[in-house]
């Protein structure tokens, strides 16, 4: 669903050219001709479709402060920008107190509308991630903090939603990357086990030794090693949501128990003496091919009817490239944040690669690709140089990676040969005699024989040179070493190397 900016004002002239000019910066809107009007839809069910609130303060009955003052502490309310033709300090206070987090004075040119509305909608992504993840931990996101834009996804979301009226076992299969425990978690989010535990096992990655005691947990003393008590994957869930990732690649002996505490709601911990009874609900998510996997003989056919009752297909990123700019901007805001970067968009070339990659890895790749992006720029603006490795793979598009610059002569150091020599790339020998270097500034990694040298004899080699560049100033080699004086005098006398200067 695309998100758009709320525009409030009693004046229609003024909503008409709000509008326009809030539709020229990209954004899509919708109006709203009274406080009234517009607290029906930030507090009804259209609410999750505004991203920002661009609100006049002068109106008649509920004017703006009113209209700020009845959405304070209401939950998921998107961040609101006042504007009016009173310019006053004082009216700037009252709003902000009430809630805005940025105020315009009518008429607000383009430019300033257009910096106030990024601000504030990255003030909006950011606190969404915040939302997003305390409802992870309390186990109560959502359908609604997913984001999605396409018919595909909203498709799911619709099966999604569905399964969580009930407590029907879900089976959720999709590529890796797609977004499979996000799905998992919004079912558990919007059905009656929101709030309890969402406990996630990732099948394949508990050692096959060790996958009864982890689901089922074990008494102390029944196998060597269990020096107590444990309770496992099952119990933890008790009240609340198991989620088996990547079930295929469960053993057939901890299929069997598997089925039996779905048929009975009950486990047998490894040692213990009568069975424990659970009350969860099961979600599985596998890659693989299920009936394939039943059909080599790997997967108990009648387990895979168990845990198959309700299926979910979670599409690639590839069949949903729609989605990819809201993704885009969502990882963008976040690494932006976390990396202390002032990068805020993605120009339009960037953002056509983007959409016609096919992400194999999926939003986990896309993930990660961003990250790199926001690590890479310097710019506030991410480009196509900064996505060389989806460029290699889209004609049309060439990243233009700079080369690094050349490290220049250090201080007291003579112009000499390259460091790597032209018919090979081995550092050639250098010796400091007087101050004057006769080769080319390096150290050998590799002797007159071709063996590989020993670090001690590199190290001896490194400060002797950085003695002879910096002409036996102990203070200025201790500091280019980036070792201690007391250090580099301990070292000199080990390697019985004596200070040279000219």
């Amino acid at each position: 669903m695309s998100k758009r900016v709320l525009i409030v004002d009693d004046d229609p002239a003024q909503r008409r050219i709000l509008e326009e000019v809030i539709k020229r910066l990209g954004y899509p809107t919708k109006t709203a001709a009274s406080g009234d009007k517009a607290l029906d839809i930030l507090l009804g069910p259209d609410a999750g479709t505004i991203s920002l609130v661009l609100l006049d303060l002068v109106m008649p009955c509920t004017d703006g402060i009113d209209v700020l003052n009845k959405l304070s502490g209401k939950p998921d309310i998107p961040p609101i920008i006042v504007e009016t033709a009173n310019g006053s300090i004082d009216a700037a206070i009252n709003a902000m107190r009430a809630g805005a987090i940025d105020f315009v004075v009518k008429p607000a040119s383009p430019e300033r509308l257009e910096c106030s509305i990024k601000n504030a909608l990255k003030i909006e992504q950011l606190s969404g991630e915040i939302t997003r993840i305390k409802k992870k931990v309390q186990g109560k996101l959502t359908f609604s903090d997913l984001i999605i834009s396409t018919d595909t996804m909203e498709r799911v979301v619709s099966l999604g939603k569905r399964a969580a009226a009930s407590n029907i076992p879900v089976l959720i299969e999709g590529e890796s990357g797609v977004g499979k425990e996000l799905i998992a978690r919004s079912v558990q989010g919007e059905s009656e086990r929101a709030g309890g535990p969402f406990v996630v096992v990732n099948c394949g990655a508990i050692p096959e030794n060790l996958i009864e005691s982890t689901l089922f947990g074990h008494e102390k003393g029944s196998f060597t090693g269990a020096h107590e008590k444990r309770i496992g994957k099952f119990e933890e869930a008790d009240g609340g949501t198991l989620f088996l990732d990547e079930v295929g690649e469960l053993p057939l002996d901890a299929q069997v128990k598997l089925l039996r505490a779905l048929q009975e709601g009950e486990i047998d911990p490894v040692g213990g003496k009568k069975p424990v009874k659970v009350n969860f609900r099961l979600i599985s998510a596998t890659n693989r091919d299920m009936i394939q996997q039943v059909k080599d003989g790997k997967f108990r056919e009648d387990l895979y009817y168990r845990l198959n009752v309700f299926p979910i297909w979670v599409p690639p990123l590839k069949d949903r490239l729609g989605d990819v700019p809201q993704l885009a901007m969502h990882f963008l805001a976040r690494f932006a944040a976390e990396e202390g970067k002032r990068v805020s968009s993605i120009s339009d070339d960037a953002m056509r690669l983007l959409t016609q990659y096919e992400w194999p890895g999926n939003v986990r790749q896309l993930e990660n690709a961003m990250f790199r992006a926001v690590v890479l720029t310097d710019g506030a603006e991410l480009g196509v140089s900064e996505f060389p490795q989806v460029a290699a793979h889209v004609s049309g598009f060439e990243a233009i990676v700079p080369d690094a610059p050349a490290p220049g002569p250090a201080p007291g150091s003579f112009e000499g040969p390259a460091l790597l020599g032209a018919e090979n790339s081995v550092p050639q020998t250098v010796e400091m005699r007087g101050g004057v270097s006769t080769g080319s500034i390096g150290i050998p990694a590799v002797s007159d024989s071709g063996d590989i040298r020993r670090l001690d004899a590199m190290e001896a080699d490194m400060i002797r040179l950085a003695l002879g560049r910096y002409r036996g100033h102990m203070t200025e080699v201790a500091k280019r070493l980036g070792i201690g004086r007391s250090t580099l005098y301990r070292k000199m006398q080990e390697y019985d190397l004596e200070t040279r200067v000219s």
